[in-house]
């Protein structure tokens, strides 16, 4: 018998499979680098931060390409560049997103933030969506994960109207992409995650601790993700492990949209 570690087991589903992750320099999209490098991947890191793509891409060993996922030429090349270095495109993360302190209720949101959030969290993801089809479709497989969020199957008093509608129209959009393309071999799964640990999360929370505490009362399992925990549902949602998962609302939330009232 070996001895119990603290670390998680290494699993080696994705040997030689390339994988595009937008949003790769921090939060759930470096864990997930990391997480995917871990079990064999080529991983193409995409983001509009040069210095921290870069530093994903190298501590990968994969490849960085800076994009603008809002750009749709820009976003046709990073799949190009995937392809032309590594020779196939088999997992799409399409996981940029903004959620910008000007995005609000919808009483006090005005039209350019709406627009803006929309162009980087719903419009980025059809766009990667677009590109990446075309290699998945000459392979004949593939797995496309797009990030949604628990909010897109819940309300909330503390609103981020376009935050919330965006992740929505990723939730339906991906239901319909792995409905269409289902038979030619292609998985399409919209992830939500719950709160996250991450340096966003926290810089919010820490200006305003009380919109922080309104919201943890509602996780039952009494904190938020860390990003390796998404990380490892992403990682799930790529591999043959999945191979019957697709359309689907993977909640990774900790039990947040089956909660009416919450332990003590």
């Amino acid at each position: 018998m070996t001895e119990a570690t603290d670390q998680a087991p290494v699993c080696r589903r994705l040997v030689g499979r390339t994988a595009v992750v937008t949003g790769a320099g921090g939060g759930i999209g470096l864990a997930t680098v990391r997480r995917l490098a871990s079990e064999g991947a080529h991983v193409v890191c995409a983001d509009i931060d040069e210095k921290a793509g870069k530093a994903a891409a190298e501590e990968a060993g994969g490849l960085f390409v800076r994009t603008d996922v809002t750009d749709s030429a820009q976003v046709e090349a990073l799949f190009q560049a995937a392809d032309d270095t590594y020779g196939s495109v088999d997992i799409a993360f399409n996981n940029a997103g903004i959620s910008p302190p000007e995005d609000d209720s919808i009483l006090t949101t005005g039209l350019d933030a709406w627009k803006r959030v929309q162009e980087v969290n719903l419009t980025s993801v059809y766009l990667c969506c677009k590109a990446a089809l075309p290699y998945m479709r000459r392979q004949g497989k593939g797995s496309i994960i797009n990030t949604a969020s628990f909010v897109a199957v819940l309300g909330s008093a503390t609103s981020q109207i376009s935050y919330t509608a965006s992740k929505g129209g990723v939730l339906a959009m991906s239901r319909e992409l792995g409905v269409q393309f289902a038979r030619e071999g292609i998985r399409v799964n919209a992830l939500c995650p719950g709160p996250v640990n991450t340096p966003l999360l926290k810089e919010l929370f820490a200006k305003d601790p009380e919109r922080a505490a309104r919201r943890l009362v509602h996780v039952p399992v009494g904190r938020f993700a860390e990003a390796e925990e998404i990380a490892a549902a992403v990682a799930f949602l790529a591999s043959d492990d999945a191979s019957f998962v697709n359309a689907a609302e993977f909640l990774v939330d900790g039990g947040i949209s089956g909660a009416y009232v919450t332990p003590l």
